[in-house]
């Protein structure tokens, strides 16, 4: 058993277009653990819209995934035909 946790900076466009659909993560949590399952809202937490403070960090860290699992990088349209 565990959990996924994962900051990122995403489009809130982008990010949407994923509500409702399956994200596949793989066996990320050892041999057979598999993890995926359908995104929602809930599942995010928004730590910041300040778009000053996400340009800074941007300039600083770089953009996308900064630590963990981002589901934008887990999502794939054939794999959920699958399912």
């Amino acid at each position: 058993m565990g959990d996924l946790h994962g900051l990122f900076i995403a489009d809130d466009e982008e990010v949407k277009k994923l509500f409702g659909h399956e994200i596949y993560f793989g066996e990320v949590l050892g041999k057979h653990s598999e993890i995926y399952g359908e995104l929602k809202k809930k599942d995010l937490t928004v730590k910041t819209e300040d778009q000053d403070f996400i340009v800074q960090f941007i300039e600083i860290f770089g953009e996308g995934t900064i630590s963990g699992f981002n589901p934008l990088d887990y999502y794939d349209p054939e794999w959920e035909e699958e399912v």
